[in-house]
């Protein structure tokens, strides 16, 4: 399964990481159907690369061609500049298989909790800090979620 092999690449490059998105909203108990996989790190240099490297060993491949070193040294100006809020990993063979790191929020800042589902233990962000995180978005499906989410608080 695409979100087990994700977690535990980023467990296995000791990736400090919080799940966010459609995923995270349906481990609180929302019902959610979503494809991608969406996650915050450690917006350094070392969790940037190690990502890269977790994402690479399970055949994930950057959509744009940036390497983590760049992610991190322009980070401000892509996002100011390319309005790039997300770095975003995709199977080449599998068009179904896409993560996106989050590069406008550092984990650090975000309360997480621990779910099991998929056999394994998944580092989730907080239902609070969720909200907040889709309150920023503001897209209509991420208003959909706050709506779900908040009846679950």
């Amino acid at each position: 399964m695409f979100i087990r092999n994700v977690i535990q690449a980023l467990q296995q490059y000791d990736i400090n990481y919080a799940l966010i998105g459609g995923y995270a909203v349906a481990l609180h108990g929302a019902i959610r159907g979503t494809v991608d996989i969406d996650i915050v790190i450690s917006l350094t240099r070392k969790s940037l690369q190690g990502a890269e490297r977790a994402f690479e060993s399970i055949g994930l491949k950057s959509h744009l061609p940036v390497t983590a070193a760049e992610i991190y040294q322009f980070r401000e100006e892509y996002i100011a500049k390319r309005n790039l809020a997300a770095w975003t990993f995709n199977n080449p063979e599998n068009p179904l298989e896409v993560v996106d790191i989050l590069i406008t929020e550092d984990v650090k800042q975000i309360k997480t909790i621990i779910k099991e589902a998929f056999g394994i233990k998944i580092r989730v962000a907080a239902i609070p800090d969720l909200i907040a995180l889709k309150t920023k978005s503001a897209r209509p499906q991420d208003m959909e979620d706050i709506k779900a989410l908040k009846k679950l608080q």
